[in-house]
């Protein structure tokens, strides 16, 4: 209970800067609509739908992708303000629940910004799901995930680098690329029903495997991350 009420703590604090500063969440949607708005221009979906609905998912993935990658430095830019960062390491909290914590946070923008880019993103492409839609609402979250976690700790890896911004996506884009066919192919085929329940299924269990094996890793490696030098 006590370790959770760190994370806690920490989602917090994160939640309360964003609030005041909205930063994060209208860097993520001004990039993600003009991903969005910019294909919807490029393809025709009324004249062929189907070719819509393929592309479409990979799509999503592509804007929430890089979209994501712009607010992830900036969670950890933020910390480095006023030595907040020092005070962190010297704090008595395990190192693992600031991580969960900036994570959740993360998660939670990039939620916040799929919310509003659905509905945009149904009426540029003309969709209409003839798969079961209902399992987006668990492909969604644990994509997401997948991009947050491993995002979330290769920003710190990177904070002293001298060109951390460029590190980030050199980084992040190899290592997700398992996450990121799992999640377009199982979207694509909510989408367009080519795939029976089975495949789909099966493309769901390997992004939640992702998602397992790279969380304990992450969570296993931060405190070293942390605490170098």
């Amino acid at each position: 209970m006590k370790y959770l009420q760190h994370v806690l703590d920490h989602l917090r604090k994160d939640l309360r800067l964003e609030w005041r500063s909205r930063d994060s969440i209208n860097g993520m949607l001004f990039f993600s609509l003009l991903v969005v708005v910019v294909f919807g221009l490029a393809f025709d979906p009324t004249s062929y739908p189907t070719m819509a609905r393929q592309i479409s998912g990979g799509i999503l993935w592509v804007a929430l992708l890089f979209a994501s990658i712009t607010a992830l430095n900036q969670s950890w830019t933020r910390e480095q303000r006023n030595n907040v960062l020092e005070a962190q390491r010297m704090a008595p909290s395990p190192a693992s629940a600031l991580f969960l914590g900036k994570a959740l946070a993360n998660m939670l923008f990039v939620l916040v910004v799929e919310a509003v880019l659905a509905p945009i993103f149904i009426v540029f492409f003309n969709l209409h799901a003839l798969g079961n839609v209902w399992l987006l609402a668990l492909i969604l979250p644990l994509g997401t995930w997948a991009l947050v976690v491993n995002g979330t700790f290769f920003a710190a890896l990177g904070l002293r680098a001298r060109n951390r911004e460029l590190l980030l996506p050199l980084l992040l884009l190899p290592i997700s690329l398992p996450a990121l066919l799992a999640m377009v192919q199982a979207t694509t085929g909510v989408l367009t029903a080519d795939l029976d329940p089975i495949q789909i299924n099966t493309w769901i269990k390997q992004l939640l495997g992702y998602d397992i094996i790279f969380t304990t890793v992450c969570i296993l490696l931060f405190e070293t991350v942390l605490n170098a030098e």
